[in-house]
């Protein structure tokens, strides 16, 4: 043991063994053994809580993360503890290599789930290739279930694609599939009984999100229908529903109609936070670190990658960022004041 303590990287070795990797746990106690990646910042669609009016101007290709890259920040967050991976965008079906990435994550040993966020525009299509390539899970993005609203929601027509890529994924076994509906007021906060039928006869988990400020959607604190209230609405109509139990670092808070096959659940980043058992971290498409979604601050991994760093280099890098991470968030008023980057770069 001496011996080892003494060689460098015998030290590297024997703190990389601890029970939980140092560097990925904050000054907090708080352990990330969840990564989110960004594969791209391009979207085929326009919705208006994500992408401001003007769209945004994208980062020019080069650089980008490539799929290499990608993975090789994988296997280092991987080596250190995570084991979970999620790849959102933009849209994450639009890169072209995405059924190769996922091949490439499911390789990775102690990665135990490869999940993707998606506006399900490609899912049907693509689904049977990403299902075999190791995808354990799934997110949809789906605020509406009407369909003229969906058009005016997301400045495009893709309803039926995505209903397409829903009912795919059920009978694919993927259990359950998440539907991640952000709730505007005017704009379909008069649909949340419509959508915890929607939980009837299939295995869904619809998760009502508290909306969010973000650069350029224009967010207000009146556009905001808090979870209490939605849970208001929707006991009035099922008095029955009961609450189920949820792990510690959840985002969601769950509940269920007694006899439906799914559930539905309530995130509520702005009412109130869960940052105290926050465990994620997130790769921006251009290869930037957020320790946290509503902050600011950022740090380049794809520079370090590029300028040839090594990979206890890299490791020091995100432990330095993680320890920097705040005990919590903002708070929704100044969350709304603070520069950030558009929900779609993140």
């Amino acid at each position: 043991l001496q011996e080892l303590q003494s060689s460098g990287r015998g030290r590297f070795l024997l703190e990389h063994t601890a029970p939980f990797s140092a560097f990925l746990t904050d000054s907090y106690g708080r352990q990330h053994n969840y990564l989110r990646i960004s594969l791209t910042e391009k979207c085929n669609l326009r919705c208006q809580y994500c992408m401001p009016e003007e769209g945004v101007q994208l980062t020019p290709k080069s650089e980008l993360l490539t799929a290499q890259e990608i993975i090789t920040l994988a296997r280092l967050f991987v080596k250190e503890g995570v084991e979970k991976i999620r790849l959102t965008g933009g849209e994450p079906l639009i890169r072209p290599d995405v059924v190769d990435i996922v091949g490439q994550l499911y390789k990775l040993e102690g990665l135990k789930t490869i999940a993707v966020t998606t506006n399900g525009i490609n899912l049907a299509r693509l689904l049977p290739r990403l299902k075999e390539a190791g995808l354990n899970a799934i997110n949809i993005s789906l605020d509406t279930l009407v369909p003229a609203k969906f058009e005016f929601i997301v400045r495009r027509k893709g309803f039926h694609k995505v209903m397409e890529g829903i009912h795919k994924a059920t009978e694919l076994g993927y259990r359950p599939v998440k539907v991640n509906c952000v709730v505007m007021r005017g704009f379909n906060e008069d649909e949340l009984l419509s959508f915890v039928d929607f939980t009837k006869d299939l295995p869904l988990d619809v998760r009502f999100i508290e909306y969010m400020p973000f650069d350029g959607n224009k967010w207000n604190f009146k556009k905001m229908v808090s979870y209490k209230e939605m849970l208001d609405t929707i006991k009035q109509r099922w008095p029955e529903l009961e609450k189920l139990p949820c792990e510690p670092s959840s985002t969601a808070k769950s509940y269920k109609v007694p006899h439906f096959q799914g559930q539905i659940s309530f995130i509520t980043s702005m009412s109130e936070h869960f940052c105290g058992s926050c465990n994620r971290l997130r790769i921006t498409a251009d290869g930037n670190l957020k320790v946290c979604l509503f902050g600011n601050s950022e740090v380049s991994l794809r520079d370090h990658l590029r300028s040839g760093a090594s990979e206890e280099e890299l490791v020091q890098v995100i432990g330095a960022a993680v320890s920097r991470k705040k005990k919590q968030h903002a708070g929704m008023f100044n969350i709304s004041q603070m520069k950030n980057r558009p929900m779609i770069l993140i």
